[in-house]
């Protein structure tokens, strides 16, 4: 039994206890799967089990870059780490892939029965190799090569999109837009922007009747997305209607809240989560049309943060827990053929055959995760960061973002 096959049964018994799920379910659901990443799949089964937020694909770039490293750092095949840091403050990176900027989610109360989840950035300073902190954004994907970040202002959805200079700390250039976005996200090669687009602020959180938590808003407000040129800014937007009935959560139109767009591997289709359909995923053309599963994306999973290796070869998976108390998948992108890897949670490609995770020391807390390096075919990782504190959603847990330098 798959995953999405665990989500619906799961579903369904609690369909058959009470009538309907309150507002918030499915981002409800989505938490639960952050709380299962160090239990084998089979125990999984015993809870509702649910999806991570999508985040941007790791791009290509080409070798001639500068060396933005400052000096002390540890020194290991290419990585610079601080493993005594947490939340980092100096550069992390390893391979062809650096943490670019890290974020700090945090309630922000607006009224007796509204909230907003509003994100403090830490954003890479090229010049010191610093991360250094912005209240400016609301929303920020950085492009390959560090060097230029898309970012949207407080208020979302946003009217305009800002192409922010890594290097000076300005925003060159805004991008207006007819149809408020509220997600970005970068081409591999850098080229386009996919701005997934909100009739409301998808980070909207309200109190369900009888409930003293925040819960994201149901049904979602998502409308759709534009594929832009970064040079230029032109493009166009693309209506996507959700489907099905979207207060139903076994309905295939009954997504979260946020559930953002982005490109595929090759740059050919437009793709995002859709964690009560048949396949977990749905895909599009660049005109908004819906398409079939590409070839070499049937194993792809939004809910796995690394997505495809740079070569395309590989794709991320979930939870494995076999070999290792904590461990994933890595699946062949044409045969699925799973071969297993250290790691809790696959994070971004640092090459072809080595990954930046999520990982715990064995036998601790499962939320007290650190990143780590990690390599098909070994048993060794290599620490990169200090460990986060607090369980999962506490207060100060940051939130890696990763792009290729």
């Amino acid at each position: 039994m798959n995953v999405e096959e665990l989500v619906r049964d799961a579903l369904r018994e609690q369909a058959a206890e009470q009538s309907v799920a309150g507002a918030g379910f499915a981002d409800r659901v989505v938490a639960a799967r952050r709380r299962r990443r160090t239990r084998r799949l089979a125990a999984a089964a015993t809870a509702t089990v649910a999806v991570i937020a999508v985040a941007v694909a790791v791009p290509l770039l080409d070798s001639g870059k500068e060396d933005v490293r400052p000096a002390g750092v540890v020194e290991q095949e290419g990585t610079s780490a601080h493993p005594q840091q947490s939340p980092p403050r100096d550069l992390i990176a390893a391979g062809r892939t650096a943490l670019a900027a890290y974020y700090i989610p945090s309630t922000v109360k607006k009224s007796a029965t509204e909230a907003v989840t509003e994100r403090t950035y830490w954003l890479l300073d090229q010049k010191t190799g610093k991360y250094v902190k912005t209240t400016k954004w609301s929303y920020v994907a950085v492009a390959p090569g560090l060097k230029t970040a898309a970012v949207l202002e407080r208020n979302l959805p946003a009217s305009r999109i800002g192409l922010l200079d890594l290097t000076t700390g300005k925003v060159e250039r805004w991008i207006p837009v007819d149809h408020g976005v509220g997600g970005l996200s970068f081409s591999r090669d850098g080229r386009r922007l996919v701005a997934s687009t909100y009739g409301e602020n998808p980070d909207r959180r309200v109190k369900s009747q009888g409930s003293d938590d925040w819960s994201p808003e149901q049904p979602s407000s998502r409308t759709g997305f534009y594929v832009l040129d970064v040079a230029s800014g032109q493009g166009s937007w693309s209506e996507v209607k959700l489907g099905g009935d979207p207060n139903d959560p076994l309905s295939g139109g009954f997504i979260n809240s946020r559930q953002d767009f982005a490109l595929t591997h090759d740059g050919r289709y437009v793709w995002a989560g859709n964690p009560m359909g048949d396949i977990g995923k749905q895909f599009y053309d660049l005109k908004g049309a819906e398409v079939s599963v590409p070839a070499g994306e049937k194993y792809l999973s939004w809910f796995v943060d690394a997505w495809k290796s740079p070569d395309g070869r590989l794709v991320a998976g979930d939870f494995a827990g076999q070999k290792w108390p904590t461990s994933s998948w890595v699946l062949d992108a044409d045969t699925g053929r799973k071969t297993e890897v250290r790691g809790q949670q696959l994070l971004a490609w640092a090459g072809e055959k080595s990954l930046i995770a999520w990982d715990i020391t064995p036998g601790s807390n499962e939320f007290h995760q650190r990143l780590v390096l990690v390599t098909i075919g070994s048993d060794k990782e290599v620490p990169l960061s200090g460990f986060r504190k607090g369980n999962d959603g506490a207060a100060g847990r940051w939130e890696p973002v990763f792009a290729e330098r």
